[in-house]
């Protein structure tokens, strides 16, 4: 068995509304000898954000609304 990962939320609001899960690295896919630490906290951090938006059965979406004339400025700049 290799490493594994446990992930845990609970509701202070909504009494009752918990979950917890215990996943090895190799049933979320990931491949820690291809990973820096930075990028595998990345990945388990998507991955646990999933999870509890599956068990909340929720989704959700974030927008930006930039203004075109900046993002020209800023690609000019890099």
């Amino acid at each position: 068995m290799g490493k594994t990962v446990t992930f845990s939320f609970s509701s202070t609001k909504f009494e009752g509304t918990e979950a917890t899960e215990t996943f090895t690295f190799e049933q979320l896919g990931i491949d820690e000898n291809h990973m820096d630490d930075q990028t595998l906290k990345k990945v388990i951090d998507d991955i646990f954000q999933a999870w509890v938006s599956d068990k909340l059965n929720i989704s959700y979406s974030i927008v930006v609304d930039e203004d075109k004339r900046i993002r020209e400025k800023l690609w000019t700049i890099f």
